[in-house]
């Protein structure tokens, strides 16, 4: 029984972890000044982004689900014909249409399915699922490499849909947004009012650098500062000290919205690295994709990781 998983474009990984694991991108379509591209996952067009500068605040830049028949499109190509069973983790539904529009095609492809499997070669019955992972970026990655590992231990599609609905309440996600500004321009646009434009006039005012801490993509501010990089090395103090106390995967998930070398330069980023080590942990280091860096800009940046009930201060 082959089993497959599906991530969408909002889902940061490593493109080697990804292609490694053989895993599927559900694309995503951006649209930066009127003109179309879709977000594959693809690292050369994600660095062409960074270097074009299309992803700052001065353009006009959205991201859109694809179309519940686009969807049934590649599913029935590319996922019906290559495996028995097929798990689909999107991102948080409370954000966008890509869950719903998923599970639209889902319930056409298995109601449909069987002559596209017999014209692969593929004996018997297909299986699929649709999961809200309640994860944006970040969060979204380590609830993928955490499935990867459950399949690789060969459990029952019930008992891999169960344990993936269950494990995605225990992921804790740290935003830092570079610019307040660009994310309450970006959520008006989507009708997201979460983000306050008091807020946003204080963090420029000020030069507050808040990091947001909580379950998924539900957070809340827990510390602000004065400067980006006391923020990362808050949270990279924070995750050093979380993995020495022990996770419940032993991945941590870190994208960033920055180029491989203002990577390389964060605070903090060797001291989580050798902690990782120690603890048998694998640092899922990435560039943040197009539709995460459209989403929260660039700049920015995402941790995740899955442990027992704890705050941000509990690490301080």
């Amino acid at each position: 029984m082959r089993v497959g998983l599906i991530v969408d474009s909002a889902c940061d990984l490593p493109y080697e972890f990804s292609r490694k694991h053989d895993l599927f991108i559900l694309p995503v379509t951006a649209v930066i000044d009127g003109q179309t591209y879709i977000d594959e996952h693809d690292p050369v067009r994600t660095q062409e982004f960074y270097q074009s500068g299309l992803l700052q605040k001065g353009h006009q830049a959205e991201t859109r689900a694809f179309t519940a028949e686009q969807i049934h499109d590649l599913f029935m190509e590319k996922i019906v014909t290559q495996f028995d069973v097929a798990i689909c983790e999107t991102v948080t539904k409370t954000r966008s249409l890509i869950f719903q529009n998923a599970t639209e095609a889902m319930n056409s492809v298995l109601a449909n399915y069987e002559g596209a499997r017999q014209a692969a070669g593929r004996d018997g019955r297909f299986f699929m699922r649709v999961i809200d992972s309640k994860q944006i970026f970040a969060g979204q990655g380590l609830l993928a490499a955490h499935t990867l590992k459950l399949i690789d231990q060969k459990v029952s599609k019930n008992a891999l849909r169960h344990e993936v609905e269950s494990f995605s309440d225990k992921i804790y996600t740290c935003v830092i947004p570079r610019d307040l500004h660009y994310i309450r321009e970006r959520a008006r646009r989507r009708g997201d009012k979460s983000v306050s434009a008091l807020v946003a006039f204080l963090g420029k005012a000020l030069n507050i650098t808040p990091v947001i801490f909580g379950q998924g993509a539900e957070g809340q501010p827990v510390a602000k500062t004065r400067s980006f990089d006391v923020a990362v090395e808050k949270v990279m103090n924070y995750a050093a000290a979380r993995v020495e106390a022990g996770l419940l995967t032993p991945y941590v998930s870190l994208s960033c919205g920055l180029t491989w070398t203002e990577i390389e330069d964060l605070p903090g980023l060797n001291r989580l690295r050798d902690a990782c080590e120690r603890n048998g942990v694998e640092l899922l280091l990435s560039q943040m994709g197009i539709t995460s860096s459209i989403y929260v800009g660039p700049g920015s940046l995402c941790l995740a990781l899955a442990a027992e009930p704890h705050t941000f201060n509990d690490f301080q």
